[in-house]
Order: structure tokens, then C-alpha cells, then sequence
């Protein structure tokens, strides 16, 4: 007897949501007037954006309705995604039309502005989540040219459920695989994708408290506020109405300057769970350093900010004479400094910078000068060549600093590329594990292999160079002068000679 088919095993939740997302895509890939994933990552954003907020919405309703209380939505009908979205009662022109024109025939036949036109007129509404979705908006342009297709896409995001806690969670992983997308986009302007080991050890070393503040200033797609969010949601006690309220509405703020990123951080947010995410849209640095109160002051920073850029000349004249400069690390470390929470605890940041910014002098060496006599730059952590590899090979470093007082000794922590291992990879990227033996170190400091301090003094009289090299590390022989490199393969030649001379003999001599 031929045996029973066994039946297929149940797909799990992230196989399901992954088909749909690459259905999804696969779909907009048809669409002529979509050009790449810069054109394919912001439509599938913010068609998942308006699902999760309908879905939402749908869900406190039902709830203000068992409660018999009134409830006032965010989003009127007829545009919320259950209205047209989750309908087929408009597709083809009609869809594209109601979607993009400033007036046009409605699902419910009535006539009133299209759909991105009504989300985008919520700026400046005292509305928190209105004016979020009005910010988001403001970016957005339709660019597909088939209605139908964005019909069928429509349907794909039906099968996503954003009341399902477990789909939530899978969803924002799936979601940040997707952002990683962008690396390749963003890595000609100087900004880079952080990977996720690195963001998790800023969020671990600083270890932000439910109640402080965490800023990002140069925020990207969010990664280092959502690892913040989950440090402290962690600390959130259950069922006690002010924890929750100090989480969602006093705990994470950032700004990005650029609309498609802006855009993703914000969905990003929303995806792991942060109700009205606070994320401003311009350039931090917009703003002058002398005009920086205790408002915009943050408890903890953390932050990638783009390296290798330059600002223009307004941007530049924002800051000190003396200070003045075009590059762009260098301007975001005076307003990391200047943002830092005063007082009696007084802020701390942990900030990355590429190599260059330990070395450099004129302006590089005064800010840090102040760094060091009005900040307590205490650690330097040196990561291995090639964390951001394959889309820069810019050796970088994290600066942790607070506003304790002024430096006494700097302690620096150098981290090495796994034994074995020659660069990292897309596919192959730093470990969290890899920073156990650091995390393992920081509250209890010694020196060893890895681990020394310099005393800020020195430091100063040296010109406010930090870039000091381990003391204990053996010579690396791809970093030697040539001279050096010379001299060494030298010395080795000659004891291979005397070693096959010997070798030579002791042959000669068994012969005989």
C-alpha cells in the first residue's frame, strides 16, 4: 500500500509574513514607474504605515465601544485603509486617483481631497499622532502608474494582522532586514547602516533608565531609539498606567534630516511598539549652538553620525569661531556636547567617529580640548577594521562621555577581529558576543590586552591626540611603515637561509 502523504507542516509567522512581503515586492517590480527599492521601500512603508494604524484604530474603538465611551479617530472615513484599502472598490485609474489628486471621487462616492493630499494637510494639527502622520506624509509621493498592481499589492498587506502581537514582533524583524536595504543607497553621502552589535553594546554600556530621555540627533531608520525602546520597556512595570506613559511619551526623541529614512524610522517605531514616535524632520544642525537650552537637552545620546560629508557655509556659522568647520563628524560632536543634560547627574553620550577624529588638529584638536577640560571622555573604544565593511573600510571608534566634570584618565578598550577572521562581511557581520568581554570589563576596570588609560594631562600636552595605540597589542604587519616592513622581511629571509642551512647539514650528515 502506498503510504499517506504527511501533511505539509503549518507555515510559522515569520514564513508567512515573509511571503507576503516578497510578494509584495515582487509585485511593485512590475510597475514601470517605480525605479529600484529607493522608489519600492517608501510605497510598501507607508501602505503598511496606514494598515497598522487602521488596525489600531479599529482596536481602541471597539474598546471605547465596550467601555461606552465616546471615540474620536485619528483618521476619518473615508480614508482609513479599511475604507479603500481593504476593499476592492476602487482599483485601476480611479485608485491612482484617489490616492494622489488634490480633489477626486471618494470610496463613498462623495467628492473631497485624495488620500495622500488629506494626511499630509495633519502639520501642525494638536493632534500628537495626527501631526505624525502629517510629518510622514509631507515626503510621500505615489510613483506607481498601475492602479491594479497597487490593487494586488493592497490585498497582499490585507494578510498582515497589526493586532497580533506575535505578527508585530516578527513583522519588525522582517521590517529592519528590509532597512538594511538602504546601506548601499546611503553609503555614497557618508552615512552607513549601524550594524546591530554595535548599536546594542551603545545601548548596553550607557544603560539609559526608565524616566531619562534618549536622543538621536542624526536618527537614520532608527536603530539605535528602537534598541533603546526595548532597554527600557524591559524596565516598565505591568499595568502601572505611569511607567507606560513615561515609555511612550518621555523616553525617545530623535530628528533625521532626510525624508526617506525620516519615513522608515518612524514606521520602524511604530512596528516595536512606540505609539507616537517624536522624531523631528531637518538637520539638527540647523540650529545655532548658542541657542541650545535645557529643552532640547537629552539625559542620553546615542548616535552614528554620518562621516566623510561636508555642510554648507549656514550650517557652519552656527557654530563657535574658533570651532567653525565643514565636516560634518565634527559638527555633530559640538551638538552631541552641547545637548548633554546639565546638572547635578549631568547627561552621557556614546558617539561614533571615524578614525580621523582622534588624530586631527586645528578645529578637530580645540573640540577636543574641550572635550577633555569640560567633558569626562572617559573611554575610547577602538572597533575592529572593517565593522562597517563592505561599504567602508574607515576604521571608527566609540566615544563615551558625560558631564561629570572634566577628564582625569581615558580609558581605551580595543576590540579584535575574531581569531581566524580577516574583515567582516554582508553576510558575515560583527557579533553581539563579540562585546561580552568589554561589557564584562566596564564597571570594574583594570588594564590587560586589551585595556589601558592614559592620563588626560598627557593627552592635552600631546595636542589632544587620542589616537593611542595599545601598548600591550604584538606588531600588526599590514599596518608597519614600509621601512619597517622591509627591515622585518628581511630578518625572517635570513633565518629561513640558516634554518635550511641546518637542515641542509643534518641531510649531508645522515647520508654519510
Amino acid at each position: 500500500m502506498a503510504r499517506a502523504k504527511k501533511p505539509d507542516a503549518p507555515l510559522t509567522t515569520a514564513q508567512k509574513l515573509g511571503s507576503l512581503l516578497k510578494s509584495a515586492r515582487d509585485i511593485m517590480r512590475k510597475d514601470k514607474g517605480l525605479n529600484g527599492d529607493l522608489d519600492r521601500l517608501p510605497l510598501l512603508t507607508w501602505l503598511m504605515f496606514l494598515k497598522f494604524l487602521d488596525d489600531h484604530e479599529a482596536e481602541a474603538e471597539a474598546k471605547a465601544t465596550l467601555g461606552r465611551k465616546k471615540y474620536v479617530p485619528t483618521i476619518d472615513a473615508p480614508y482609513r485603509w479599511r475604507d479603500w484599502g481593504a476593499k476592492d472598490a476602487l482599483t485601476g485609474d480611479e485608485l491612482l486617483k484617489f490616492v494622489s489628486s488634490d480633489e477626486t471621487v471618494r470610496p463613498d462616492g462623495t467628492k473631497g481631497a485624495g488620500l495622500v493630499p488629506y494626511l499630509r494637510a495633519f502639520v501642525g494639527s494638536a493632534d500628537p499622532k495626527r501631526q505624525v502622520i502629517g510629518e510622514v506624509f509631507s515626503g510621500v509621493t505615489n510613483r506607481m502608474e498601475s492602479g491594479y498592481l497597487l490593487r494586488q499589492i493592497a490585498e497582499k498587506i490585507n494578510g498582515i494582522h497589526f493586532g497580533s502581537t506575535d505578527e508585530i514582533h516578527t513583522l519588525g524583524h522582517l521590517y529592519e532586514s528590509m532597512l538594511k536595504e538602504m546601506r548601499d543607497a546611503a553609503g555614497d553621502s557618508g552615512e552607513f547602516y549601524t550594524p546591530r552589535a554595535v548599536v546594542k553594546f551603545l545601548v548596553a554600556a550607557t544603560n539609559p533608565r526608565l524616566g531619562e530621555t534618549v536622543l538621536d540627533p542624526a536618527c537614520g531608520t532608527g536603530g539605535f531609539l528602537v534598541e533603546a525602546f526595548a532597554h527600557l520597556r524591559e524596565q516598565a512595570r505591568k499595568g502601572k498606567a505611569e511607567d507606560i506613559t513615561t515609555l511612550q511619551e518621555r523616553s525617545i526623541i530623535g530628528q533625521e534630516a532626510k525624508p526617506l529614512p525620516y519615513m522608515l524610522c518612524q514606521m520602524n517605531l511604530l512596528l516595536h511598539g512606540l505609539d507616537a514616535p517624536r522624531i523631528a524632520k531637518g538637520n539638527s544642525l540647523e540650529k545655532k549652538l548658542t541657542d541650545i537650552g535645557d529643552a532640547d537637552r537629552a539625559d542620553v545620546i546615542l548616535t552614528n553620525p554620518p562621516f566623510g560629508g561636508e555642510e554648507e557655509d549656514g550650517i557652519k556659522a552656527n557654530f563657535p569661531a574658533d570651532k567653525q568647520t565643514k565636516e560634518t563628524a565634527l559638527l555633530f560632536l559640538q551638538l552631541i556636547m552641547r545637548r548633554l543634560r546639565t546638572g547635578p547627574k549631568g547627561g552621557r553620550a556614546a558617539v561614533v567617529v571615524p578614525n580621523g577624529t582622534l588624530f586631527g588638529d586645528g578645529v578637530c584638536a580645540r573640540i577636543k580640548r574641550e572635550l577633555l577640560t569640560n567633558y569626562n571622555l572617559h573611554t575610547v573604544v577602538r572597533l575592529p577594521n572593517g565593522v562597517f565593511a563592505p561599504y567602508t573600510s574607515i576604521p571608527t571608534n566609540v566615544l563615551f562621555f558625560d558631564r561629570s566634570g572634566p577628564t582625569a584618565d581615558v580609558w581605551y578598550y580595543e576590540l579584535a577581529l575574531p581569531e581566524g577572521r580577516k574583515n567582516y562581511t554582508k553576510t558575515a557581520p560583527m557579533q553581539f558576543e563579540e562585546f561580552a568581554g568589554c561589557l564584562a570589563w566596564w564597571p570594574q576596570r583594570g588594564e590587560n590586552d586589551r585595556a589601558w588609560k592614559v592620563p588626560a594631562a598627557e593627552l592635552l600636552d600631546a595636542g589632544c591626540n587620542l589616537d593611542r595605540k595599545n601598548p600591550r597589542a604584538k606588531p600588526d604587519m599590514d599596518h608597519l611603515p614600509p621601512e619597517q616592513l622591509v627591515e622585518s622581511i628581511l630578518k625572517k629571509e635570513v633565518r629561513i637561509a640558516e634554518l635550511m642551512g641546518e637542515i641542509r647539514g643534518l641531510l649531508v650528515g645522515g647520508a654519510k
